[in-house]
Formats: C-alpha cells, structure tokens, sequence
C-alpha cells in the first residue's frame, strides 16, 4: 500500500524506511534503522527531489504512481548521487522517459560512473544559483560541494522558504509515521543520533558546512527537508544552531569524555577511578567508553558533543593498542579539534602507547594536552593515588573553570 504524507500544499513526502539495514555504510550501527526521504511537488510542472534506496523500490514506486495518478514527471531532481539516494534514477527513467534529470556536472560524472543507462538525452545540467519554474513553486539551486560529497546541491524553494538539504541536517534511526520536528519528541528520540551522523559522515566537512551557511543566510527558511530523519517546521534554529557548532568543532557542553583500552581491565580500573575522583570534584558530565566494546561512532559523537577528552590505554606490539589506534585515526581523519586533552599510557616493559598518543593529539589542531601525563607499569598502585588526584584536580580546573 502507498504511504505519502503532504508536508506543504502540493508537496509530498514519498520516502520510506528500512529497519531492517544494520549498518549505514556498512560501516555504523542503526539500532533503530533509517529513513529514505524522497519529495515530490505537485505544481503545473511535476519534479520529484532525490530517490530512495533500492532497498524500498517497490514501496517507494507505488508512492510515485499513486500521487502521479497517470500524469506525466517533468523533472527529476538530483541533490545528491550517493547510491542510498541515487538507487532509482533508472525507474524513473524508465516509468517516465520524457523526465528531465536535473543535476550539475559532478553529478552526471557520478552517475555514469556507477549506472549503465545512458541518460545523455535526459540530461539537464544546472549552476550554481539557478532558478527552476514549476508554476506557482520555485526552485532555487545551492550548491553545497563536499557536504558531504563533491556534487551536493541543495535546492531553496523560494515561495514557501523550504529547503530540501540533501543529506545535510538529517539523522540516522527510521520515521515512526510522525515526520516533523514539533510532532515528535526530538531532544530525546534524534539529537544523539543526529550528532553521530552529522560527526561520522559530514564532521570532516565543517568549513564547507559554514560555507552553505554563508550561502543561505538572510534567506527565509520556514522549512528544512533533509534526506534521512524528520523535516524541520517548527524548531528549526535547533538543528541550525547545532549544525553551526559542530562544523565550528565547538563544544555543546562542558564536560568529560574518557575512552580506554584495557586487556585485563588494569587501565580500565584507572579510567574508573578518575572518573570518580571528577566526579567528587564537581564534574557533572563524565562519560566512560572501553574503545574495544563500543563502536567508535558513538564515541566520536560524544567527543564532538564535549569539551574535554581522557585517552587511556596500553602499549600493544610496541605501539599502540589496536581499538584506540583506530579510534585515535577517526578523530583524525574527521578533522577533530579545539578540546583539551589528558592522556593516560600503560606498559608492562616497554613504554609506546604514551608517547603514541601524545604525536597522535600534537598532529590535531588545537588539541591541548592538560596535567600531567601519566605512564603506569602494569597497574596503578595504592601508593600512586597522588599521581592521579594531580591529574583529576587538572582536568576538573579547567572543565569548572569554564
């Protein structure tokens, strides 16, 4: 059966969910799955905005006929080519051969690159700042190149100040029939998912996110469609607001992030009693992950969300312990910075993991390292208290101080 939703008068949400996927990319845990989110405007021209996974072809298929009711798409709209988005271009085309496929250069090259149809005749490239005409909607195009791929375009629907973002302000976990933001309880239902997503898949990106930022103020945005979670209707300087942080690399919150590695639960136990030695100074928000349980995407978040970060783990094959390796290589890559930073190493008769981590942090911007490392032997001694009340009363100045 069909399922539609008209979120504006004739403009229709015609997306779907898979619950069934567990991990987006192959890569992040969707405990709660995700959403496809496909629009289609209704106008005296007909444009469909993005496709779906094809993973949901027949549900989303029968969405399209339904709303179309034999009449004919005047333009398909390409925000965005990655496959979760671009999987039914080819239906389209072929339920609808006259459609105009409307997408820039990069996003042909993309096209042509992972399908076999040509669709050379179809063809209808855009720049940036075009406008499209469907009667009484228009449809503005905003580039947003590498947000988070090289051919991302938004489009501004100028006559109802609606943005449809491509992936931009969306979130992992499925749509549950209520599909905006004041229908919902966001705060507690999406905000954790959507900083995992936004750290994970756009976090690299931040200036080219203030760079849309730029683009688009002043502009009335009454609005904002993305391609995975709930649309934007009523709250909307939330997502804004968080999104301007995130893509700053500012801290939502003060507050204490530590992540360890352990093999026979010596480091862990340190990492436990400093957290409890913060605590009795008065940090409030302390959060403590074993990096070889949990997936580092939900790590990563957290270290986005906070202002101060404790690295703890083993020397292992005279390097680092493999999980924060990987860990430590992440917040590389996504271009982590501006927290501040205590670092705790262990060895039984070779020291690495300290040393290890202290290059890792010095190649990040901004990352400063507080109070004195520590290096333990084997395990943290009664005798050796001083050494971490030092460091706890470091870590808890500069949090409190804030």
């Amino acid at each position: 059966m069909y399922n539609v939703r008209e979120i504006s008068p004739s403009i229709y949400w015609v997306g779907g969910n898979d619950r069934r996927l567990e991990q987006f990319e192959n890569l992040f845990p969707l405990t709660n799955g995700v959403s496809y989110n496909s629009y289609l405007i209704l106008d005296e021209k007909t444009a469909l905005i993005d496709t779906v996974d094809d993973a949901i072809t027949d549900q989303y298929l029968e969405n399209i006929t339904h709303l179309m009711n034999g009449r004919e798409l005047d333009y398909l709209i390409i925000n965005h080519m990655e496959p979760d988005h671009c999987g039914n271009i080819e239906n389209i085309v072929k339920m609808y051969p006259n459609v105009k496929v409307v997408g820039n250069t990069k996003s042909f090259t993309l096209f042509h690159q992972f399908y076999n149809m040509d669709i050379t005749a179809n063809q209808m490239i855009v720049k940036e700042g075009d406008e499209l005409s469907l009667g009484t909607h228009n449809l503005k195009f905003v580039f947003a190149p590498m947000v988070h791929w090289p051919e991302v375009m938004m489009n501004l629907e100028t006559t109802k100040g609606i943005l449809f973002a491509a992936d931009a302000f969306g979130t992992f976990g499925a749509l549950a029939g209520n599909l905006f933001d004041d229908e919902i309880d966001y705060a507690n239902l999406y905000i954790d998912e959507a900083r995992r997503y936004y750290s994970n898949i756009v976090g690299k990106f931040g200036a080219q996110v203030q760079s849309v930022f730029k683009k688009i103020a002043g502009q009335e945005i009454n609005m904002i469609c993305s391609l995975h979670g709930p649309i934007f209707r009523s709250d909307i300087s939330l997502i804004l607001d968080l999104y301007d942080k995130w893509s700053k690399y500012e801290a939502e919150k003060d507050g204490v992030v530590i992540f360890y590695g352990s093999m026979y639960g010596n480091t862990a136990n340190t990492a436990d009693a400093l957290a409890n030695k913060l605590a009795q100074r008065g940090v409030t928000d302390i959060r403590v992950y074993d990096v070889s349980k949990t997936h580092p995407s939900y790590i990563i978040s957290d270290i986005f969300k906070y202002s101060h970060l404790v690295a703890a783990a083993p020397t292992y094959n005279m390097g680092l312990y493999y999980p924060m390796d990987n860990l430590l290589h992440e917040m590389a890559a996504l271009g982590v910075k501006n927290r501040k930073v205590a670092l705790i190493g262990n060895h039984s008769w070779a020291s690495a993991a300290l040393k290890i981590m202290t290059e890792r942090f010095a190649s990040m911007k901004n990352m400063e390292i507080i109070g004195d490392s520590l290096d333990i032997k084997s395990r943290l001694k009664d005798g050796e208290e001083e050494k971490l009340d030092d460091l706890a009363d470091a870590i808890a100045s500069s949090v409190l101080k804030k």
